[in-house]
């Protein structure tokens, strides 16, 4: 059984940032199950960014926490209609499909976890209550500010971005959660849940914040963009496409999205099933490279010694591999996938 500092390493690695370190040293310290949340919108499909930020569940499990995964349906509603009303049931469940998915890829019992979705508690009269307690005294300016990175305003925004940030604020102490995970787009609106959560009563959370993914064209990640990522459910040719086609310049690291798969999701993947990456080459060209960290790895690229092809190729296999039991946790369920994302 770990201690509290090994707890507190566990925890702080890879990550971002983390709000405070010194007080989730302290929770550590006091408590034997501390609790935590991530809060997913259901918006646009799951994919290789949604698996890097979920990846992480294993090692709070593995911390001793109480996890609450949170279908934030009424959310994804709120942010400017990116889920209409009438798909919101369909998303959270196929959101929850994928979401089990990874825990399956990732070797961690789902069955450890608790889903709830938002509409089963945030219309609550206490809970409604408090939000407005909070609106009266938060101005626009400061609920935008919050909400930024997360939130799409526009050039005539709806009043539902503004309150999404004291929802997600409220969502805290409802669900009484001491740590409040999530990437680091979300830091705006937990720095503000942080500010007026005490005003009410309530503990201000934790925060801990991962990094986000790079996308496979090189820079933010981007919706708009076919090849920029790579669809949790996207069969082995799309992934080989996407992965060859990405941008990989030899031997630098700015903007590539391929050493931070490797680096954020596929090298913990395989460690934690005690396996190591294979980049097979000829023998004319030096044979196989073996690696059982990525800063070795990374040192190799930086210096040319692997060749971006050469790369990629791993990078495909083993994401086909590693994305496998969610194609598979789909089989049967292809209505779902229609349900929530109906063609136009």
């Amino acid at each position: 059984m770990m201690d509290s500092e090994e707890r507190a390493d566990l925890i702080k690695k890879n990550m971002e940032e983390i709000v405070t370190e010194e007080e989730l040293e302290e929770l550590l310290e006091e408590k034997d199950k501390p609790t935590a949340y991530i809060g997913d919108a259901p918006t646009g499909r799951m994919h290789t960014g949604h698996f890097i930020t979920h990846r992480k569940i294993a090692d709070f499990l593995r911390a001793d926490f109480e996890f609450t995964v949170l279908l934030a349906d009424l959310h994804a509603h709120l942010d400017d209609l990116k889920s209409p009303f009438d798909l919101l049931d369909a998303r959270s469940k196929y959101y929850e499909e994928c979401i089990k998915g990874m825990m399956d890829a990732t070797g961690v019992d789902w069955k450890d976890l608790h889903f709830v979705q938002g509409s089963e508690f945030e219309l609550d009269q206490n809970y409604i209550l408090d939000v407005l307690r909070m609106a009266a005294d938060t101005t626009l300016n400061r609920s935008r500010r919050a909400a930024a990175e997360v939130v799409r305003y526009g050039d005539n925004p709806k009043l539902g971005g503004f309150i999404y940030p004291l929802l997600q604020t409220q969502d805290v102490s409802a669900l009484e959660a001491d740590v409040a995970y999530g990437g680091i787009d979300q830091r705006g609106i937990y720095m503000l849940s942080r500010e007026i959560l005490p005003d009410l009563g309530y503990e201000k959370p934790i925060c801990v914040f991962a990094p986000l993914l790079t996308g496979l064209t090189g820079g933010k990640m981007s919706a708009s963009e076919k090849g920029s990522k790579i669809d949790l459910l996207d069969d082995p040719e799309t992934i080989e496409e996407k992965v060859m086609d990405a941008y990989c310049p030899q031997g630098e690291k700015e903007d590539n999205g391929i050493l931070e798969h490797l680096e954020r999701l596929i090298m913990p993947v395989l460690q934690s099933k005690n396996k190591k990456l294979v980049i097979e080459r000829p023998d004319k060209w030096g044979g196989d490279l073996i690696y059982k960290d990525y800063e070795e790895l990374e040192d190799d690229y930086l210096s040319e010694e692997v060749h971006p092809q050469d790369l990629k190729g791993a990078v495909a296999e083993e994401l086909i591999d590693i994305l496998k039991p969610i194609r598979e946790r789909f089989e049967g369920k292809e209505d779902l996938v229609k349900k929530a994302y109906p063609e136009k």
